[in-house]
């Protein structure tokens, strides 16, 4: 269930319980709480003109059998009437009026039937005047022997007017349930400008995103829980931009590199389909004209042989897998079976290679075919910038725990602004405009692929270079 549901829910009930209590709240003021009122103020004000007519029914029990022929007790009792403010009536069981305090002596006898009240019912028609009759008990024997009527003004007996327990805990629960509402209406707006909102906004963004959308940010001000929220998925949205243009950038290398690739192959290709024509159609007068075809084939053979290895090894570097498999040999044999092969090659072309003076003799962990692919890829790319007449040589030595391999040349140099981005993918380089040098060919993969091969060996490689001054590029493989 959705939580704005959910709240909505809990909402509803709450109202509807908060509007059932209103409802019995109310009908219990009505029916009960007025009464119970009424009730508890008739027995407050019993309980207090009680105390303050005491000392007169105390005198009275003591003294009523003497109060008809003592006229000292009879002004005794009048006195003290007066100083309580109070008018007494005191009569018989018979109804007989033996004692009447107020100046109206016309009241002999009492109808003990409606004129006797031990309650409040005389202040509703009398209005300001409490009338409550008291029983006159004989100390002695513990029998009522009359009745003691007092009437005493409202305003005297002290203010009763007090809600009831009930009425206040009705109060109590009512404020109790409106604080509860307006918390519950406080927490649900929390929620949904805190939460919900935030949620529905960042449901949007990743729709966005789904859709291929990665330029709409996704901001939240507050610096809370939702707002880190917000923080990893904005960090999110913007690796995954980058990875979406780099895959499009990727894409579209490789389909730069196939065109390359398919492109430098047709030309070698093609010269080759020619000479081989040339051959078979007899064009050739003699072995010393075949044999310099046979030599033109072969070096176009080469170099289509060269594309097509740096992208086979180019797709397994894609799979995440080139196969390395070092064995420990020493150098000097491994050294030599590499270098002096592509010595002999540059030299047939024009350009002088000075080979090592001396190989260290040294144990190392190395995949011969692998370290012959990383140099001779380099001397290819030395080819490439190097102008007739110029040089090329290898150097090897022991660096500390290393064995240190360089290859040098007298060519142009690498610009400065490629030189970050050599061992990248696909790139190139800016073709050098001496159209004396040997055109730069090749498919932007090896120097990426020679990196990886070094690094497989747990080897590295660095190169340093300065323009119209040559190139120097130094291999460090781990002695064992």
């Amino acid at each position: 269930m959705y939580l704005n549901e959910w709240m909505r829910k809990w909402l509803v009930a709450m109202l509807v319980c908060l509007l059932l209590l209103a409802g019995c709240v109310t009908y219990m003021l009505v029916n009960n709480g007025f009464k119970d009122r009424e009730s508890d103020e008739t027995s407050l004000v019993i309980n207090q003109v009680r105390v303050k007519v005491n000392d007169l029914l105390l005198y009275i029990e003591q003294n009523y059998r003497n109060l008809e022929h003592d006229s000292n007790v009879y002004d005794t009792l009048q006195k003290m009437s007066v100083h309580q403010k109070v008018d007494l009536l005191f009569s018989k069981l018979d109804g007989r009026v033996i004692f009447n305090s107020s100046k109206d002596d016309s009241v002999l006898y009492l109808d003990l039937k409606h004129d006797l009240h031990y309650d409040l019912y005389a202040s509703k028609v009398e209005g300001n005047m409490f009338k409550i009759a008291f029983p006159v008990v004989d100390e002695e024997t513990q029998t009522q022997v009359g009745n003691a009527i007092f009437t005493i003004d409202k305003n005297s007996v002290q203010d009763i007017s007090q809600p009831s327990n009930n009425y206040l805990i009705l109060v109590f629960m009512s404020l109790l349930s409106i604080f509860l509402l307006s918390l519950l209406c406080m927490i649900i707006y929390k929620c949904k400008a805190d939460i919900i909102r935030p949620i529905k906004k960042l449901k949007k963004s990743t729709e966005d995103i789904l859709k291929g959308n990665y330029e709409q940010s996704a901001e939240y001000a507050k610096n809370d829980e939702i707002g880190e929220l917000y923080a990893v998925f904005e960090q999110m949205r913007i690796e995954i931009m980058e990875l979406s243009i780099q895959r499009d950038e990727q894409e579209k290398s490789q389909k730069k590199l196939i065109s390359s690739i398919s492109h430098d192959i047709k030309t070698p290709l093609t010269t080759l389909k020619a000479y081989l024509d040339a051959i078979y159609e007899g064009i050739c007068p003699n072995m010393e004209s075949i044999m310099e075809y046979v030599k033109i084939m072969q070096t176009n053979t080469e170099k289509m042989s060269r594309l097509i290895d740096d992208l086979f090894i180019h797709s397994l570097k894609e799979l995440g897998h080139i196969p390395v498999h070092p064995k420990e040999q020493y150098s000097r044999k491994v050294l030599s079976s590499i270098i002096y092969p592509i010595g002999h090659y540059v030299r047939t072309i024009g350009i002088s290679f000075m080979e090592p003076a001396e190989i260290p003799n040294v144990l190392i962990k190395v995949d011969e075919h692998r370290l012959e692919q990383v140099i001779s890829n380099l001397v290819t790319n030395s080819l490439k910038h190097t102008s007739p007449g110029g040089s090329i040589s290898i150097l090897a030595d022991i660096d500390g725990q290393m064995l240190k391999i360089q290859i040098s040349d007298t060519g142009e140099g690498i610009l400065p602004q490629d030189m970050p981005f050599i061992f990248e993918r696909y790139f190139r380089g800016n073709r050098n405009v001496d159209q004396s040098i040997i055109k730069n060919e090749g498919s932007g993969l090896g120097l990426s692929i020679c990196k990886h091969i070094m690094e497989a060996h747990d080897g590295s490689i660095q190169f340093k270079s300065k323009k119209k001054e040559g190139t120097v590029f130094t291999l460090l493989l781990p002695i064992s």
